[in-house]
């Protein structure tokens, strides 16, 4: 898409800028009464994420990724909203599934809210389908989200998408 900066590995600087663009992104949930996300991650945090995905210069947008039960788990993405509905949020899907790619996993997991148009709905449109959290990681990570109260803003859901094999 035209006007899409090349998403890159974070670097430092990188780093230090994430906590912004998140805090920005999350504002959004204000109107729909979602004032009580947590805080923001720290850079330090974020630096001992298995990759983090950046684009821009200044980071407008980034995709934390981990690995989990074998997969690779997409644990957050934000596009800064100035930046947004630019391509900027597709570009890092696409670069996480790469990223899963050559890491040899065969599908990557994330956990959304059901019925915000930015969350579930987006993914939708980029082929990630909705899926049961049958495995353990995915049962951790959705019993943490409930231990933080944000099902109390809706329905939260896992999905998933495959990894197509190179030239696929």
């Amino acid at each position: 898409m035209v006007g899409v900066a090349e998403v890159r590995w974070a670097d430092a600087d990188d780093l230090a800028q994430l906590a912004a663009v998140e805090a920005a992104a999350d504002e959004l949930f204000v109107p729909l009464g979602i004032t009580d996300l947590p805080p923001p991650a720290t850079a330090g945090e974020r630096a001992a994420a298995w990759r983090v995905l950046v684009v821009g210069r200044p980071v407008v947008g980034f995709a934390v990724l981990e690995l989990l039960d074998g997969a690779v788990h997409l644990e957050q993405l934000s596009v800064h909203p100035t930046h947004s509905r630019r391509g900027h949020g597709g570009a890092l899907l696409d670069a996480t599934i790469a990223a899963a790619r050559a890491h040899g996993a065969t599908r990557v997991t994330l956990l959304t809210y059901a019925g915000i148009a930015w969350n579930a709905p987006f993914y939708a449109r980029h082929s990630w389908r909705e899926v049961p959290a049958t495995t353990p990681g995915l049962r951790a990570l959705r019993a943490r989200e409930v231990q933080l109260g944000l099902d109390r803003h809706g329905r939260r859901v896992a999905m998933a998408r495959g990894v197509p094999r190179t030239g696929s």
